[in-house]
């Protein structure tokens, strides 16, 4: 049995807890479990998906897909490079990302152009040295939702995962804004 602590002592623990999760750059959060989805269908997932500065990705119900100006998930993220073209999506229940739940992946098959993101004030410093390669071809694996008005979201995690920053495409409809990035 654990010793009870007084006040004080609990005081200097939570401090103490504290400091040491600001000194390792730890998340409290980032061994939670990502929530799971299982009862999204696929005409639900067809349909037109706005995100952070411009994302527009439309995924049409035969599975081809037009995507523009969608960053690199995770790491990819802090290169900077957003990828527009086509390719094909599916709606899956393979473990692929980060729960035992539903995903879209999303598979970039022709590139037809690339942007660079303009760095946000709290983004890593740009990779010095040679510029990063730019995929030709990419695939995303999308994490899907509930808003609080119960409408599918899709998303992913950027820069360290772990950090649980989330990049999220919103269904385009009226009211929407093209803002998207949940953690931005």
């Amino acid at each position: 049995m654990l010793p009870q602590l007084s006040g004080l002592a609990r005081g200097r623990h939570a401090v103490f807890v504290a400091c040491l999760l600001a000194l390792t750059g730890c998340n409290p959060h980032m061994y939670d479990d990502v929530p799971a989805l299982h009862d999204a269908k696929p005409p639900e997932v067809a349909g037109s998906w706005l995100g952070y500065d411009r994302t527009h990705v439309v995924l049409r119900p035969d599975g081809k897909a037009d995507i523009r100006l969608l960053d690199g998930l995770e790491w990819d993220f802090d290169d900077r490079w957003r990828l527009s073209g086509t390719g094909t999506w599916e709606l899956t229940d393979k473990r692929t990302g980060w729960n035992d739940g539903q995903h879209v992946r999303l598979k970039l098959t022709s590139r037809t152009a690339v942007a660079t993101r303009a760095p946000e004030p709290d983004d890593p410093p740009a990779p010095t040295g040679d510029s990063p390669r730019i995929p030709k071809t990419y695939t995303w694996t999308f994490e899907l939702r509930r808003d609080d008005k119960k409408d599918l979201e899709l998303y992913f995690f950027f820069h360290d995962p772990d950090s649980r920053s989330t990049y999220i495409l919103q269904r385009e409809g009226p009211g929407r804004r093209n803002s998207s990035a949940g953690g931005r």
